[in-house]
């Protein structure tokens, strides 16, 4: 039972295929809209309102960079790479480049579209949650590099303890957290360095 309610229900969900006229977009459509997706299809490239897209289907075979409304890689929503080809080059535009999030091989059976879709949908979200960790992190790392700019204005060239002390007592004194007071400060630092150049210049 708690198996089962972590699969989503894909219902109203919707897809855009971007594949050229074949058998192959009739096996996905039909699998798709029994699943219970709206699906639109599209050649040679996808419109600005896939962008809203639950799901996008890519040809890999005929696929290029170009028929995307986003760079390489930074797909807003889970896609499946259509694999028929298995050149090197072409798996590694799908995969690598652009990052799909699961695939499917051609010709498409009667099965496998909703598996690919689960899949692709869990891929996407351990990626965005992934983005997001480094994104922290990067955020992190910068704010200590503020404060101990922070500090080093402050302290001029004397005791770093000193000027990490004051800037916590600037910190209490204008009610905000550590990392803002220290962004002030080099903020001013930064701006006084600007005006003793204009002097000096």
């Amino acid at each position: 039972m708690t198996t089962r309610a972590r699969i989503p229900n894909l219902g109203g969900a919707s897809a855009f295929v971007l594949h050229r006229p074949h058998p192959t977009l009739q096996v996905i459509t039909r699998q798709l809209s029994a699943i219970g997706l709206n699906v639109t299809d599209c050649w040679p490239e996808l419109p600005a309102a896939a962008l809203s897209a639950d799901f996008v289907f890519f040809d890999v075979d005929l696929g290029f960079d170009e028929q995307f409304p986003w760079k390489p890689g930074e797909a807003p929503m889970p896609i499946v790479a259509l694999i028929g080809s298995e050149a090197p080059g072409r798996i590694e535009w799908a995969l690598f480049s652009h990052k799909a999030d699961a695939h499917l091989m051609k010709p498409v059976g009667n099965s496998g579209v909703y598996t690919s879709l689960l899949i692709a949908r869990q891929s996407f979200e351990a990626r965005k949650r992934l983005a997001g960790e480094i994104a922290s992190l990067q955020a992190r790392v910068a704010e200590r590099q503020t404060i101990v700019r922070a500090v080093a204005a402050l302290a001029g060239g004397a005791d770093p303890e000193r000027g990490y002390a004051q800037l916590r007592s600037l910190a209490m004194s204008w009610q905000v957290n550590l990392e803002d007071a220290a962004r002030r400060i080099v903020a001013m630092s930064e701006k006084e360095g600007d005006d003793e150049h204009s002097r000096l210049a």
